[in-house]
């Protein structure tokens, strides 16, 4: 077993390795993780009566070589068979270690020059909050931010969610998330 092992990980390139080993992290001052998510940050449409305001995301500690970031909200638990993108942003210059609260509304100029919002399960770019069916048992919300190892992903606001993550997927260093959680009476 031993042998299996080392010889796995002599596969493994160095950039994985070191990844594993980061402090990466991401935090928000709206929403904490394991707790539940404020109407301000709740998607108004669908039935839901939010404000539909992106939280503010910092992180630190990326990792070397980090040239871009990537930020995503997502639902498993969502009842589609495949969970619910709910923000889809990326080509996040590598300097940018935060954004502000509303930074998810593509007309309000607060993100970073040259980063893209792509499309959500909503159908448009930009955040679109937790709106999970009244009645279903609390969803989780998972925020990321992705350390990415290319300087843009040749991608526009058109692009789908699920090749979005695709790309996130194949140049990521590493990722820092934390999950936080909603429901409907």
């Amino acid at each position: 077993m031993r042998r299996i092992v080392i010889a796995v990980l002599a596969w493994l390139p160095l950039a994985a390795l070191a990844a594993d080993k980061t402090t990466f992290t991401l935090e928000s001052a709206e929403i904490k993780p394991n707790t539940r998510i404020a109407d301000a940050q709740i998607y108004k449409g669908f039935g839901c009566e939010g404000r539909n305001i992106s939280p503010s995301l910092s992180w630190k500690d990326s990792p070397a070589g980090t040239k871009s970031f990537a930020v995503t909200v997502y639902d498993p638990d969502a009842p589609t068979g495949s969970g619910w993108w709910h923000w889809v942003a990326f080509n996040i210059p590598a300097d940018v270690r935060s954004l502000p609260a509303g930074a998810g509304n593509p007309a309000s100029g607060k993100m970073p020059k040259g980063a893209v919002q792509s499309l959500t399960d909503f159908g448009a770019p930009g955040y679109g909050g937790p709106c999970p069916p009244r009645g279903d048992r609390p969803h989780r919300y998972i925020f990321t931010v992705h350390a990415l190892r290319v300087d843009k992903l040749d991608l526009d606001e058109n692009a789908m969610p699920a090749l979005v993550g695709f790309m996130v997927t194949s140049n990521r260093l590493a990722r820092a998330t934390f999950t936080a959680t909603y429901s409907r009476k």
